[in-house]
Formats: structure tokens, sequence, C-alpha cells
């Protein structure tokens, strides 16, 4: 589900939200799924729980799940915050003008897009 790469340089709470992130938007973790305890999670991967819960409380804040009081965090399909969607647009123009110059084509990127 989740694993954590010591030798990359992004924070363990970052690489725990991608992780999630990805498992939601895929579909692997369905809407109103639910996520595991922060306690069961860090104790799964041996981490600390409080970094577990800063990864759970910034996806919340992206909208990408939701917590309960008293019966644990769900995922969610409401509207993900704006400044995501921003900043993928972004990442992806750079990406996109990469690709171009390596010599791919429009129509590729659009058959590939249109794969996706």
């Amino acid at each position: 589900m989740i694993t954590i790469n010591y030798r990359d340089g992004r924070p363990i709470y970052e690489q725990v939200k991608d992780a999630l992130r990805r498992l939601i938007v895929s579909g692997a973790l369905p809407p109103d799924g639910k996520l595991p305890s922060v306690r069961e999670l860090a104790a799964s991967l041996a981490i600390n729980p409080n970094t577990i819960q800063r990864a759970y409380r910034e996806l919340e804040a992206e909208g990408f799940i939701c917590s309960v009081p008293g019966k644990g965090s769900f995922a969610t399909h409401s509207e993900p915050d704006p400044r995501r969607k921003d900043e993928l647009l972004r990442q992806f123009d750079e990406i996109t003008q990469e690709l171009l110059w390596m010599g791919m084509s429009a129509l590729e990127l659009k058959d590939r897009i249109g794969g996706a």
C-alpha cells in the first residue's frame, strides 16, 4: 500500500500524503473508503504518528479526505483545493514543454493523454 523511501529527499509526511493521494485518485481507495487510523498506519510504517497526522491534515485541507471525530478518516470526492490544480497544471506545462523539446509530437502527447 504505502512504502517509505528513506533516500528520497522529500519529508516522510509528503511521501505518505502523495501515496495516499495516488490511492484515492486511482480508485484503489474508493470514495467513502476508510483510511487506516493514524496509529495503525504509523505502526505499520514504523514512523511517528505525528507524521501520519500531518499527512492526513494536509490531505483534508486539499479535499482528498475528510475526518469524522470518533469514526476516522475517509476518502472523499469533494472538490479538491484549486491551488492543487494550479500546481499540477504548472508541472504539466513544464513537462510538456520538455517532452516537445525532446522531439515528442503534439499528436503523441494528445494520444497519451487520451489513453489515460
